[in-house]
This record gives structure tokens, sequence and C-alpha cells, in this order.
């Protein structure tokens, strides 16, 4: 199984990039995995919330293949624990599931095709962060599901 991280935005700054870096180094020795940053549209600035979330919407879409297992991050989502987000990751790897892509949307979210083109609906915690440390966030947890999955000490240092 592979893992996709994808997100809307702008690259990796400073001060995010070498922690999802590293999160992303360490995955690997569980899983191949790849991130992948989807530039906002041109004149996002400018463009109303609905039109944005389409045009970004559009360009999520085209980026999915038919049989990826999406995980889209939504406040409305489910929340897990750590062991919890293990087993979900678990499980996908059961089914064979061939990409599991986790998304973030913009600012204002994804528009409803996108929401729901995924498989599942994922809250980090009833908190509000900015994009980039979600990114870091989402790094660090997938590193410590692979770590709970192998048995490993991370999770308990």
């Amino acid at each position: 199984m592979k893992l996709i991280l994808r997100a809307i935005g702008k690259v990796h700054e400073p001060f995010v990039k070498e922690g999802v870096e590293m999160f992303t180094k360490r995955i690997g020795n569980y899983f191949p995995v790849e991130w992948s940053i989807i530039p906002m549209p041109k004149n996002a600035g400018n463009l109303h919330e609905k039109e944005l979330k389409k045009k970004e919407g559009e360009t999520i879409l085209q980026s999915l293949q038919k049989d990826d297992y999406v995980v889209l991050l939504d406040e409305r989502g489910k929340q897990l624990s750590s062991e919890g987000f293990a087993q979900f990751i678990q499980a996908r790897a059961n089914e064979s599931t061939k990409n599991l892509v986790f998304l973030i949307g913009g600012s204002y979210g994804v528009s409803e095709e996108v929401m729901q083109r995924a498989n599942y609906k994922w809250s980090l915690s009833q908190l509000v962060f900015p994009h980039q440390l979600v990114r870091l966030i989402i790094a660090e947890q997938v590193y410590r599901a692979c770590s709970i999955i192998k048995n490993e000490k991370y999770h308990h240092q």
C-alpha cells in the first residue's frame, strides 16, 4: 500500500518542511510514501469562496485514481485515538488498498463533489490548526501509527 499525503496550497513553509521531511522519511521505512502539494488556482484571492472550492475540487478530483481510498481531513469527521488510527491504517493494508490518500483541502474546505468522493472523513481535533501545521501533524501521526502497528517504542517515548 502506498500512502499519499496531499494538500491544497503553497509549498511547505521552512518551519514545517524539516519536520514533514523527517517524518515522511521515517514513514518510508514502513510504506512507500509521497507528498503532493496542489497549487491554489490562479487568482484565488479574487474568487468567491464557492468558486474557489469548485476549482480546487476539480483539481483534486483529477488528481485521484478510481481505486484510491481517500481520507479527507474535515472538522466534522470522526476523531480517532492514535491506536485507533493505527488500526484504521492496518485495516486498509489488510484490504489490499493500493493507495491511501490523506487529503487536506483549502482554507474554505472542499467542494461537495470532493466530500462525496471521500471514503472516510477524519478530524484531527475540535481545534482549528493552520494548514501548514496540519501537514506536520498528519506526517507525525502517520509515522506514530506505523510505529504502533509494528509495536515499536516511539508511541511511548
